[in-house]
């Protein structure tokens, strides 16, 4: 292997997705490297519903499965095979192995790549394309998929325990992630998850205004940015902010019921003064956070989040913000810059003390979110992965 490989990358994210995860910021890093990078769009870990956004998912990856793969940067080509999301049947997993096998030949052929590396975020990745041809395969785990809603969970137990087993190196993005993976792979290694941190941090600058949606809400105004979905944010508790505090305007910013179909924000709506406004445009969420007076991740504390940490911690952080959060597992560490609350008085309260001024300093916020960027995490990444194939050479 080389330092300049190209590479396979195995998202569970569309790359088209409007809110960016680990999957599509890796992707770029690798490419802005010199890596030539084939981005495949997430492959169905779950079954899909007869809902019209399963649906419209369902049209839109044939229009662009039959397109083959595009080339959307510099060093960077995205496919969206075409798969059936019914792996519980057998013979569906093999039609499926031989389509990505064809798919994916043809594929590398169009981008004139010879991949050496496969960086994978599916745990199904071992069941469906054969893994003995790259030379490296890295299973990078960032989260408990098993714990959300409608999935599997006997299936992808087995599937992820084999898909790390098999992997030269798995990296994991809490500490619980480490616990378990580790005791299946040895070579496993911690990253937390970060942020774009020059994205996030022009909220802080004169050129960039308040949203112009978000400055006709008064204030003071407490926001959350994310996935609305109800197992993982805690709807009471914002309900419950909400009731308490009239005076507050609660501004809810992110697609309802992502993974959660059912998802059910009634209570919330009984409320005048919290505005549901929707998800947003990534490139206008700056200007969102540069009129909150205090950011807020009220994380429901179940399997899943106790396996989660939350992308959004070092977004606001990077913003400036003051931030408010349950006392998630993973965030225990940074309780020197945010206020970390065990119980829903807790986080009224600490949500009152910010907006008193009573937070950590901007410069330690700042100093906190500059450490911890995608391009950093990237480079550690790389290095663990290159100097295990000198290692094995």
């Amino acid at each position: 292997m080389s330092s300049k490989d190209d590479i396979v990358l195995i998202s569970t994210a569309d790359w088209d997705n409007p809110f960016w995860t680990n999957k599509q910021h890796v992707a770029v890093e690798l490419a802005r490297r010199g890596h030539k990078v084939l981005y495949v769009d997430s492959l169905a870990i779950r079954q899909p519903s007869a809902s019209g956004a399963d649906l419209k998912r369902i049209l839109r990856r044939v229009r662009r499965g039959l397109a083959g793969p595009r080339k959307v940067r510099e060093n960077l080509w995205v496919w969206s095979p075409l798969i059936l999301p019914l792996h519980r049947y057998p013979w569906v997993v093999r039609l499926n192995r031989l389509l990505l096998r064809v798919g994916l030949s043809r594929c590398l052929a169009s981008a004139d790549m010879k991949p050496e590396l496969c960086w994978t975020y599916n745990p199904r990745t071992h069941d469906l394309i054969k893994l003995d041809k790259f030379a490296r395969v890295v299973f990078h785990c960032v989260d408990e998929i098993k714990a959300q809603p409608d999935m599997p969970v006997a299936e992808l137990e087995r599937a992820e325990r084999e898909m790390v087993k098999r992997s030269d190196l798995c990296f994991v993005t809490s500490q619980h992630l480490l616990d378990t993976r580790r005791a299946w792979n040895e070579n496993t290694h911690y990253f937390s998850n970060v942020a774009d941190f020059s994205h996030f941090q022009t909220a802080m600058e004169d050129s960039v205004g308040v949203h112009d949606e978000l400055a006709r809400i008064p204030g003071p105004r407490i926001g959350f940015i994310g996935a609305l979905s109800a197992y993982k944010v805690d709807f009471e508790l914002i309900a419950e902010m909400a009731r308490r505090n009239p005076e507050w305007s609660i501004v809810l910013i992110g697609k309802v019921g992502e993974g959660e179909r059912n998802t059910d924000v009634s209570r919330l709506q009984q409320h005048a003064n919290i505005h549901l406004l929707g998800p947003r445009a990534y490139g206008d969420l700056p200007a969102y956070l540069k009129g909150l007076d205090v950011a807020i991740l009220p994380c429901q504390i179940n399997d899943y989040t106790r396996a989660m940490f939350p992308m959004k911690f070092f977004e606001y952080l990077a913003a400036g913000k003051p931030v408010v959060s349950t006392n998630l597992h993973a965030l225990q560490n940074y309780g020197h810059v945010a206020q970390l609350a065990e119980t829903h008085d807790a986080f009224i309260e600490a949500v009152a003390a910010a907006l008193r001024g009573e937070s950590a300093t901007l410069d330690a916020r700042l100093e906190v979110a500059r450490e911890q960027t995608y391009e950093m995490r990237t480079q550690k990444m790389l290095d663990l992965i290159y100097r295990g194939s000198q290692e094995h050479a």
